[in-house]
């Protein structure tokens, strides 16, 4: 009888204690809830959806990754829509809604090397607040809980658990490049879509921000740990670069999109010939600095060009104001002579068109320089050759 009493009292326990967490952990939920986004970005042609949150109300600032804005200058972000505390689920709710739902955002600055970008918001919905920031992070054993945007589901606002695993510095590289900082490494999924979401504390505290899976571990996900958010935050913010075709367009240049995937805009104007500039579809970076590449191909050339030419190039260097000549070599044997020239890709698109029409006019004055001249032979000339 004391036995079964025991087991009874043991039981009752444990549910109470499951039921008590459970409760925790829903309270936990609804409360990071009003702090995570759905983040809709266009991106490589492509619309980009990912997770954000929201960590300054007053400058209506949200924190999400790199990889899900791109090169995009504006973002959609969508907070969740609550019926009786309830989130509405269903994407298709807020895609049919957005005039009404939809916030635009401005993307206004990145830091590729952490994976992070912040977005400025026109508004803050009622009832979104900022999330609170864990002062001392998070460490090996401890709870975790997340919500993000799976492309997987049709649900929107989907919660996950976890543990933490370790805590570290990692190197890595990604589709959006490589990295380098403070790693959550969980045990805890995180899918297409989840990217840019809260990672909370029992407190609901933000300790990380879900960035992406170990791809040869299972259930293994990596998250920007909270305190590369905060240097993010309090540094100095980069503009995030305008992608290629809205710059072309801004700086009123027509162009077309070359088989090779980059941009091509022919000058035919006096003073530039009849001379093809291109601009890369992709931005090249090192560190914070981000370079888009400018060029002009002068010559093509069936055998390398001859010391005279070459010395004449190396010293146009020297004098040119931006930019410099190159010699490539084909896999076929042939010789191209380019000009390049590398900017910021975050410069405006007038200076983008102004570098553009100096790289086609020094080309097109270095042509006649460059391209082979066929000898001019009188007819004795040709009768000797043709009798040897």
């Amino acid at each position: 009888m004391t036995k079964t009493w025991f087991t009874a009292a043991v039981a009752l326990t444990c549910l109470a204690n499951v039921a008590a967490v459970s409760r925790a952990d829903s309270s936990i939920y609804e409360k990071t809830l009003k702090s995570t986004a759905w983040v809709l970005a266009k991106t490589g042609g492509e619309t980009s959806s990912g997770t954000g949150v929201l960590v300054d109300a007053e400058k209506k600032l949200l924190v999400t990754n790199f990889h899900v804005v791109g090169d995009a200058r504006a973002a959609v972000v969508f907070f969740a829509d609550l019926t009786d505390g309830k989130p509405k689920v269903e994407r298709s709710h807020y895609l049919t809604n957005v005039k009404k739902l939809g916030i635009r955002g401005r993307v206004i600055a990145v830091d590729r090397k952490r994976d992070l970008a912040l977005i400025e918001l026109d508004k803050i919905p009622t009832g979104a607040t900022a999330i609170g920031l864990s002062a001392d992070g998070i460490g090996p054993g401890e709870d975790v809980q997340s919500i993000g945007n799976p492309g997987s589901t049709d649900a929107l606002w989907v919660y996950t658990s976890g543990t933490v695993r370790s805590v570290y510095q990692k190197q890595f590289r990604t589709g959006a490049g490589e990295h380098d900082f403070k790693v959550v490494e969980t045990q805890s999924p995180i899918n297409s879509g989840d990217s840019g979401g809260p990672v909370v504390n029992n407190e609901g505290e933000l300790v990380a921000i879900s960035q992406a899976i170990a791809p040869k571990a299972r259930l293994v996900s990596y998250s920007v740990d909270v305190s590369e958010v905060k240097d993010f935050l309090g540094g100095s913010w980069k503009l995030a670069p305008i992608p290629a075709e809205k710059l072309l367009e801004e700086a009123e240049l027509t162009f077309t999109t070359h088989e090779s995937g980059h941009y091509e805009v022919k000058f035919d104007e006096k003073g530039y010939g009849d001379t093809s500039v291109f601009l890369t579809k992709e931005t090249e970076y090192y560190e914070r600095a981000d370079i888009r590449k400018v060029w002009s191909l002068a010559a093509k050339l069936d055998k390398a060009p001859s010391v005279e030419t070459t010395m004449k190039l190396l010293a146009q260097n020297g004098q040119t104001k931006i930019g410099a000549w190159s010699i490539e070599r084909t896999p076929n044997g042939e010789y191209l002579v380019i000009y390049t020239v590398k900017i910021d890709a975050t410069a405006a698109p007038d200076a983008v068109k102004s570098t553009m029409q100096y790289v086609a006019k020094l080309t097109n004055v270095s042509k006649k320089e460059l391209q082979p001249q066929e000898s001019v032979q009188n007819a004795s000339q040709t009768l000797d050759s043709w009798l040897n």
